[in-house]
């Protein structure tokens, strides 16, 4: 096929914008980072948003304002309306960005989520505390890799913890604390079918996040899960996505989350896998 002309959508030149860009060349492709937070846009005749591109990887979604988070998913829209591959849709982004939005899409299609409350006030946010059994997890509506995450289960910290984010206009976002074996699973699903798997270990905290200092190791991923997470992807309309999985301690699978940005820095050598190679093949098949 003819060399891409691939957008790297991204807030800097870091370790999987290169990673992309090295497998975008090795495979003959052109990429260039743009700038999230400078995108601009002409309503005139003729005028279309990334026109000198055939595809756009989003790699990161940066804070903003409503009014800036709201144009740029416009451009997004726009830009597949217009025949642009855009790796994630613009719908799967805003899907799994927004934990309350996902986690209702996940539960509607009757996968097995972990007992959440959502609420703007201080005192609903106390009694959903009570009710999930007074040991939660308070996540902040949008986040990613463990941040901002606080499992509380000290009523005298809820309440004050719920009054400082409702001073903050923030909505309280609560979910029932599953406890777990130490580790949990992060399935990368492409297109699809899954890539490949790893098992995240806590490093002396209930997180297990990478980015939290946990260790990983490649799994082979049985069907059940294989199942599971290519459901909870195609449930979030996200075509490269990295599912996360919870044991319980009744031996259920919790889906935790849908990242639509996901990152694979520990994934690929765990698993010896070229994940950038495959998310540029990834393109070029949808734009056969």
């Amino acid at each position: 096929m003819r060399p891409l002309r691939i957008a790297l959508l991204s807030g800097g030149n870091g370790w999987h914008v290169r990673d992309l860009q090295r497998a975008a060349t090795t495979r003959g492709h052109q990429s260039t980072v743009v700038d999230f937070e400078k995108l601009s846009a002409a309503v005139v005749i003729g005028a279309k948003p990334f026109s000198e591109f055939d595809a756009i990887i989003v790699r990161t979604m940066p804070a903003g304002s409503l009014e800036q988070v709201v144009f740029r998913m416009d451009l997004l829209h726009q830009a597949q309306d217009r025949g642009l591959c855009v790796l994630n849709p613009p719908r799967a982004l805003e899907t799994c960005i927004d934990k309350y939005l996902a986690s209702a899409k996940l539960e509607f299609a009757g996968l097995l989520v972990p007992p959440t409350i959502v609420c703007q006030t201080a005192e609903d946010a106390l009694a959903a505390f009570e009710q999930l059994g007074g040991d939660v997890v308070v996540k902040p509506l949008f986040g990613a890799e463990g941040r901002g995450m606080m499992r509380i289960s000290d009523r005298e910290l809820a309440w004050r913890t719920f009054r400082t984010l409702e001073r903050t206009g923030s909505v309280l976002y609560l979910q029932k604390f599953i406890a777990h074996p130490g580790w949990d699973l992060r399935v990368f699903v492409l297109d699809g079918r899954v890539l490949a798997g790893m098992k995240r270990f806590s490093l002396n905290d209930w997180r297990t996040n990478v980015a939290q200092g946990g260790r990983v190791e490649a799994i082979e991923v049985e069907p059940p899960l294989t199942r599971t997470a290519i459901a909870a992807a195609q449930t979030c309309s996200a075509v490269a996505s990295g599912v996360d999985l919870l044991l319980g301690p009744d031996g259920r699978w919790y889906v935790i989350e849908v990242n639509a940005v996901p990152g694979w820095r520990a994934l690929a050598p765990a698993t010896g896998i070229d994940v950038a190679s495959s998310i540029i093949e990834c393109l070029e098949q949808r734009l056969r």
